[in-house]
């Protein structure tokens, strides 16, 4: 039989002796810790940097509804990193406390509570929804800036 054959489950952790490097492994473990405080902090520097071309393009009513926006989807991606931390942590950890209903009712309140806020503001103005909706997309301008940030790393650490 060849070694194909005898080869170990997919789901078995390598012994460490056959690992690249523990302290390396240690080391990318501890950067993707950092990664969510970074993009919550990138989200909120970048809707500081935004809020003068949404006053620009759509004046007060499209830079409120910016500024609402942009609320709303720091608080949607905090509660959602939450969620996905408990249900990994339901999944995982059979003892978690946390009920997996109540994760689930969060995930559905979360989206209940954007469309309501996204209908609310389209009913009132224009302006202030196309704000609302640059708002939202703050986080895709945090993960840009992540992505860049993780490949600046990338190649400082391959030289």
């Amino acid at each position: 039989m060849n070694e194909h054959e005898h080869s170990r489950p997919s789901n078995e952790i390598p012994p460490a002796e056959n690992r690249d490097d523990p302290i390396e492994e240690s080391r990318i473990n501890k950067s993707y810790e950092r990664i969510i405080p970074r993009v919550l902090r990138n989200m909120l520097v970048a809707s500081v940097l935004l809020l003068a071309p949404a006053f620009w393009f759509y004046r007060w009513a499209g830079c409120i509804g910016f500024a609402f926006g942009a609320a709303l989807s720091y608080v949607n991606f905090r509660s959602l990193t939450r969620g996905v931390e408990g249900l990994t942590d339901r999944i995982v950890n059979r003892n978690s406390r946390e009920k997996g209903g109540r994760i689930i009712l969060r995930f559905l309140v979360r989206y209940g509570l954007v469309a309501a806020a996204a209908y609310a503001i389209f009913k009132g103005s224009s302006l202030a929804f196309r704000g609302f909706l640059w708002g939202l997309c703050v986080p895709v301008a945090a993960l840009m800036a992540e992505a860049v940030w993780e490949g600046y790393m990338a190649f400082r650490r391959a030289e």
